[in-house]
């Protein structure tokens, strides 16, 4: 080709010696070969191109049968199952405290000591008072005694008799009422010493030794709440009702406690109740689920997401929910046949479990359907499969949060 290019350069420059006329003539040679060569490069491009080019790239998923956990999701707040503010039932100097903060507790134990004396004082004082009537209760009954033997020679009045059985009776109600003196100045000691009414943690001392607390103050001395176990109040849509009490009277109801930002899954409970009414301005309903907490995860007043399984529909067939479309005669997909071509398939859908869709009618086991560039695609156009995944594993996936 580049010699034939030269030698048409020689002939023109023996036509035409002028310098623009053989300038002009090179410029013109020059481009018609580059056109020459243009050409036999494109015809000598394989004729296989043209359908590679028309090819859609797509990734696909397999339909598979898999168990599929149904869930509904609601906003929760964490709530101790107790919350106790242990406050003083006397009066006096807080002398010690018998916890450390942030300790957990059990039910008894020792929290705090007020000044006992004056309260062991009031006991001894009620003691002695009965100790007291006792002995005038015993000579009282001598005096009985004697007067009922000498009533019978009337050498005693009746009315004398009378009067001394009244006095016995008046002595024994005495000591009955300093046997409840006793007892209420042994309660007024015991309070002095105060112990924890539940199991629990406590948190910030509210008060400190060597104050003088009173049995009416209000802030306490410290809070003790109980988080094993642990309650968590959450929300549902009003929707969800009979579902959720359907899957109550079949047995426990698993709930699980996931981080707000859904990465972790704090502790796995049960519904406990459903509260008796329906909040009208947004439509929800309150329950409350236990947790045993054992790992102390979930801690009073903290957001959680709360996941309610209402039902595991076994051995259903799934696709990803990527591969649903939405058209105007309902949700299809694209089914990829055995010759790389796309059919749009109509479906009948039962349950969405996150990323997966259980289909009823409309796909059988095996068929694959696309799950990317949806867009470009129409039935019949070709396409070229770059990976195949299944539904199932994702499935799997969805039932652990």
């Amino acid at each position: 080709m580049i010699d034939k290019v030269w030698k048409t350069l020689d002939a023109a420059g023996t036509v035409a010696r002028k310098p623009r006329v053989v300038l002009f003539s090179v410029g013109a040679l020059f481009l018609l070969a580059m056109t020459v060569y243009g050409a036999d490069k494109q015809s000598s491009a394989p004729a296989g191109n043209a359908v590679a080019i028309q090819a859609i790239r797509v990734e696909t998923a397999l339909a598979a049968r898999t168990d599929v956990p149904i869930y509904v999701d609601g906003l929760g707040t964490v709530q101790a199952f107790y919350t106790v503010t242990v406050s003083p039932r006397v009066d006096g100097e807080l002398m010690k405290l018998g916890f450390v903060e942030g300790q957990m507790v059990k039910s008894g134990d020792m929290l705090a000591v007020i000044d006992p004396r004056p309260y062991r004082a009031a006991l001894d004082q009620a003691i002695a008072a009965k100790a007291k009537d006792v002995a005038q209760l015993a000579n009282a009954k001598l005096d009985l005694k004697r007067y009922a033997d000498l009533a019978p020679e009337e050498f005693t009045s009746k009315q004398t008799l009378d009067t001394q059985r009244a006095l016995v009776a008046q002595i024994e109600a005495q000591i009955a009422v300093d046997q409840a003196g006793i007892d209420s100045a042994q309660t007024q000691l015991d309070y002095a010493t105060i112990r924890s009414p539940i199991s629990g943690l406590t948190g910030i001392r509210l008060v400190d030794p060597g104050n003088i607390v009173h049995a009416a103050t209000a802030t306490g001395i410290v809070v003790v709440t109980q988080v094993q176990p642990i309650s968590v109040i959450f929300t549902l849509p009003a929707d969800s009702l009979q579902a959720v009490r359907k899957a109550m009277a079949s047995g426990l109801v698993t709930v699980n406690a996931v981080s707000r930002d859904g990465k972790g899954q704090l502790g796995s409970g049960s519904v406990s109740l459903i509260d008796n009414q329906i909040d009208q301005t947004t439509g929800t309903m309150r329950l409350k689920a236990t947790f045993p907490n054992k790992e102390n995860k979930l801690w009073p007043g903290d957001f959680v997401n709360a996941r309610v399984l209402l039902q595991t529909r076994q051995h259903v067939l799934t696709i990803p929910s990527s591969a649903l479309q939405r058209g105007p005669d309902g949700v299809f997909a694209y089914v990829v046949k055995a010759d790389s071509t796309i059919e749009m398939r109509p479906l009948t859908l039962g349950e969405e479990a996150g990323a997966v869709s259980i289909v009823e009618k409309g796909l059988q086991e095996g068929e694959r359907v696309t799950t990317s560039n949806q867009y470009r695609l129409q039935p019949n156009a070709h396409v070229q499969v770059l990976s195949t995944g299944s539904a199932a594993a994702k499935a799997s996936g969805s039932a652990t949060p």
